[in-house]
């Protein structure tokens, strides 16, 4: 059994176990990072997305985002509202309009990757530059054989 519990410890032993709880970390602090600037774990993937795929259509943002066209369009309508994302007709098919990062939504997203950078910091403090090299090295080994994650 993978995630068991010692009686009188505060989290799971098994080295799985232990992994997930680490993503667990990482995810915290990555929602923590997205709430304080009053958006929803969705709404901070789908501007960071424009960020680095500016001009995207709805369509590959449903995509990516693993959801449907319709929770798309009222996210994307929350981000609009608050002048985050703008969408723009291009000329000659008035029907297709792509979705761009505005300079403020940019703005509210930048740094995430420095923050997550800082979080991995924090919970790979406890190891010294050898032992991070020792776990680089087998988490390689474990999933050189893995299928690779993808968002599609």
């Amino acid at each position: 059994m993978d995630e068991q519990e010692t009686p009188g410890t505060t989290g799971p032993t098994s080295s799985l176990g232990l992994l997930r709880w680490i993503g667990w970390a990482q995810r915290k602090a990555a929602e923590e990072w997205v709430r304080a600037r009053d958006l929803s774990h969705e709404q901070g993937f789908v501007l960071g997305y424009l960020v680095q795929n500016p001009g995207s259509i709805q369509r590959d943002i449903a995509q990516v985002s693993r959801t449907s066209a319709a929770s798309v369009s009222s996210l994307l309508q929350g981000l609009e509202r608050r002048g985050l994302i703008e969408r723009r007709t291009e000329a000659g098919d008035e029907r297709s309009k792509r979705v761009h990062a505005t300079p403020e939504g940019a703005e509210l997203v930048a740094g995430f990757g420095d923050a997550m950078a800082a979080a991995d910091e924090t919970i790979l403090a406890p190891l010294d530059q050898a032992e991070r090299a020792t776990l680089h090295a087998l988490l390689t080994k474990i999933t050189a054989d893995l299928p690779q994650p993808t968002r599609s």
